[in-house]
């Protein structure tokens, strides 16, 4: 199947009604973040939907000539596809296999080649944490994916810098929290709300599921630098008590 295919099925669902809401929702006005973005209306159960149906019918070569497509849920269709993929290649069985371990680096370096079209929030953070997230846990014949990821975060484009923040979600369930603390640290004086709110949100997966005490030491040693957003997302799971106190002290 080709994603020619894939994207004229996909433009036969398109619902003009729906199409407005998501423009609205994903910011895509003139000064806006997603400005010039095109939908077609489908919900995202529909986008899966069609995912699920190709499958292993689509290669990664069409899956990314999807990310290529205008269409903002063509693009995460493209991601959808090449997430199933890079799951079925990071079983157990598959983890040591040289052959599967090469396959994810390709994986990898393309969506990082074509990071570009990974273009909102939806897309990155579905994304993100399934492919590059994964990937940092596995074997790799590429040796530096920290000098990848700092590339991602230094890079002034506001969609690789949310990559290279929201991909620690995977680490963080594996309990390993140095990903998060490198890149929250890094982040932290960011002047977007769409980081200051990934942010929060890493920080406060890092407390469910590694430390809440070292949430809380972060906390105290950064909370001066840190956006009001920030901290709301970082202490959400937090006692009501223990919010209102963290709440009450002064940040910028």
């Amino acid at each position: 199947m080709t994603a020619s295919e894939v994207e004229g099925y996909m433009l036969q669902l398109r619902n003009e009604e729906q199409a407005q809401q998501l423009r609205r929702f994903f910011k895509t006005a003139p000064g806006e973040y997603g400005y010039g973005d095109m939908f077609l209306g489908l919900k995202v159960p529909q986008t899966r939907m069609v995912a699920k149906a190709a499958g292993n019918d689509v290669s990664i070569d069409e899956a990314i000539n999807l990310l290529a497509s205008p269409w903002h849920e063509v693009r995460l269709c493209g991601l959808m596809l090449m997430c199933r993929r890079f799951e079925r290649l990071a079983t157990i069985r598959l983890e040591h296999d040289e052959s599967a371990t090469c396959e994810r680096d390709t994986i990898v370096q393309r969506y990082l080649d074509h990071a570009d079209r990974v273009n909102n929030w939806d897309l990155v953070d579905l994304s993100a944490p399934q492919i590059v997230g994964r990937w940092l846990m596995l074997p790799s014949f590429i040796n530096d994916k920290q000098a990848i990821l700092d590339t991602l975060a230094m890079s002034g484009n506001l969609w690789q810098q949310r990559i290279s923040m929201v991909c620690v979600l995977e680490p963080l369930r594996r309990g390993d929290p140095l990903w998060c603390l490198r890149y929250a640290e890094m982040h932290l004086a960011h002047p977007h709300d769409l980081m200051h709110k990934a942010v929060g949100w890493m920080l406060r997966e890092m407390g469910k599921h590694v430390s809440t005490d070292l949430l809380r030491s972060f906390l105290d040693q950064h909370l001066p630098q840190m956006s009001r957003t920030t901290l709301r997302y970082a202490i959400e799971r937090l006692p009501d008590d223990e919010r209102q106190r963290w709440l009450k002290r002064p940040i910028k």
